[in-house]
């Protein structure tokens, strides 16, 4: 479990494909990640641009340089479902990433709860400056939609963020806004990010489950079970 609140930022070494070839197929994430990693063991959790990663053993040990594969390094298998759905199948060598160290059991849940499982990609649809601070507007797919409320929870790239707006439901081509502070734009890679850019993003947890919940009591749901009616379909008498 993360909080959405960026730790550090990485600058990704390389993305290498399974040599296999297969549509579906697994790729090796490398990431100079700097002193945020140092303790972080083989099976550990690391949240990049939002996606939790499991720490894989290192190829080679020894020195801490980019090409080196040192203790600084983060190395990460990331499976076709994760290249699909989310920003991470499409970085090269020299992007840089947000990182988050998941939450410890006694620190401080600063922004909100974030699972670091992606639900899908928006895209930058334009940024609007305040001085020293920004309003962006990010365009999302439609099953999104529903799960953004006004002054709700919002994780983009792994950040924690408040929804300032929502596009009206049922629009065509929905939106959502959110107010970049400078501390966010200097400490993360969304400050960087322009125009047309993809984004990773994950709903608040509780809209997914509340989402779930609504649809099976939609039409054509089975009928609620009470123990008198279940005395009365198994013939029982009362």
């Amino acid at each position: 479990m993360f909080t959405g609140i960026v730790a550090a930022t990485g600058t990704v070494i390389s993305l290498e494909r399974d040599p296999s070839g297969e549509e579906d197929g697994s790729a090796r994430l490398r990431i100079q990640a700097g002193p945020i990693v140092t303790d972080l063991p083989p099976g550990g959790s690391l949240a990049v641009d939002g996606v939790c990663l499991t720490s894989a053993p290192a190829p080679a040990q020894g020195g801490t340089s980019p090409e080196g594969g040192g203790t600084e390094v983060l190395t990460a298998d990331v499976m076709g479902e994760t290249l699909r759905r989310t920003t991470l199948g499409s970085l090269r060598p020299g992007a840089v990433v947000n990182l988050e160290r998941c939450l410890p059991a006694d620190g401080r849940l600063d922004g909100h709860i974030v699972q670091g499982h992606v639900d899908g990609t928006g895209r930058i649809l334009s940024r609007i400056p305040h001085g020293a601070w920004q309003t962006v507007r990010v365009g999302i797919p439609h099953d999104l939609a529903p799960l953004l409320a006004e002054k709700g929870a919002i994780a983009v790239d792994g950040i924690s963020l408040t929804v300032t707006a929502v596009s009206a439901a049922g629009a065509t081509e929905p939106w959502f806004e959110i107010g970049l502070i400078p501390a966010t734009l200097a400490a993360t890679g969304l400050g960087a990010k322009t125009e047309g850019d993809p984004v990773n993003l994950e709903a608040d947890v509780m809209a997914k489950y509340a989402a779930r919940l609504a649809a099976f009591r939609g039409p054509g749901r089975p009928p609620e079970t009470t123990p008198e009616t279940s005395r009365e379909t198994s013939g029982e008498a009362r």
